[in-house]
């Protein structure tokens, strides 16, 4: 169980990561372009580790589930993106990471049994985490954007289920198969964007760090996942959000709130309850 545990808790590290790299270029630049640069990266250095490791290229049933995975990411990257601009990221956030979690949770459950009572427990303790660490200091207002949130929720949560059906057999050829409706959809918007591109060293730099430890996160979760359970990969990877916050506060200095560090202890005290 222990191996397992460290994976998801490895794809959690590097999408925290990797959210705050892009997260950082993209004030920087064009977000469309600096996604499209991240998910490029990523879909080289998964052919290159296929080729490299001289893993065989799955049967087509597993590239399809590849790409109806980056498809539903696609879709739910887009979502969170407008979401984000129109609505309160207190309201936002929070949605789509616990959704992302709940969808495989609830899967794993009907296709794997459920797990024990101490696992449900962690389970609810670290999606509470999830909450109180996505949630900034001021939520006032009308909630807007709440569609919108479950939308991206959703179509993250497929993606977790999608990937760890095309990886039953591969690691790195179905990761490249998803990269490919990312890369169409992030190509069109690019180019229909009127926004500067505002690409300098820095941002290509930090564009890169973010496409390949997204990468990194997702080989680790397809790992987790062919050795353990969906539904414990799933809810310890999703407490990505935690590594973002933490990032910021090292490297910008940004102040972290209360809540926040009420959910950052919530999430650490759900892994060994999860780990059973």
């Amino acid at each position: 169980m222990l191996a397992p545990i460290g994976l998801s808790l490895s794809a959690a590290a590097c999408w925290g990561v990797a959210d705050f790299s892009g997260g950082l270029a993209s004030k920087q630049a064009n977000v469309y372009k600096v996604v499209l640069t991240a998910h490029a990266t990523g879909l080289a250095l998964m052919v290159a580790f296929a080729l490299i490791r001289g893993e065989q290229v799955p049967n087509t049933q597993s590239l399809l589930w590849g790409m109806a995975a980056g498809t539903a990411g696609t879709v739910g990257l887009a979502a969170l993106y407008r979401g984000l601009a129109v609505g309160k990221m207190g309201i936002v956030a929070p949605i789509t990471a616990v959704l992302t979690a709940t969808l495989p949770v609830v899967y794993g459950g009907i296709s794997q049994g459920l797990p024990r009572a101490i696992q449900l427990g962690g389970f609810f303790l670290a999606a509470m985490g999830i909450i109180l660490i996505s949630r900034p200091e001021k939520t006032e207002g009308v909630p807007k954007g709440l569609g919108l949130a479950v939308l991206s929720g959703a179509g993250f949560g497929l993606f977790l289920i999608f990937i760890k059906m095309a990886g039953t057999s591969a690691v790195f050829w179905p990761l490249a198969a998803a990269r490919f409706p990312a890369i169409i959809l992030m190509g069109a918007l690019a180019l229909l964007s009127k926004e500067p591109s505002g690409f300098s060293p820095r941002v290509v730099r930090l564009a890169l760090v973010a496409g390949t430890l997204d990468t990194a996160g997702n080989a680790f979760f397809i790992l987790a996942t062919q050795q353990g359970r969906l539904d414990v990969a799933a809810m310890l990877s999703s407490l990505y959000p935690a590594m973002t916050v933490i990032m910021a506060f090292f490297v910008l200095k940004e102040r972290m709130t209360s809540i926040q560090n009420l959910g950052i202890v919530a999430a650490l005290a759900s892994v060994p309850m999860i780990a059973g």
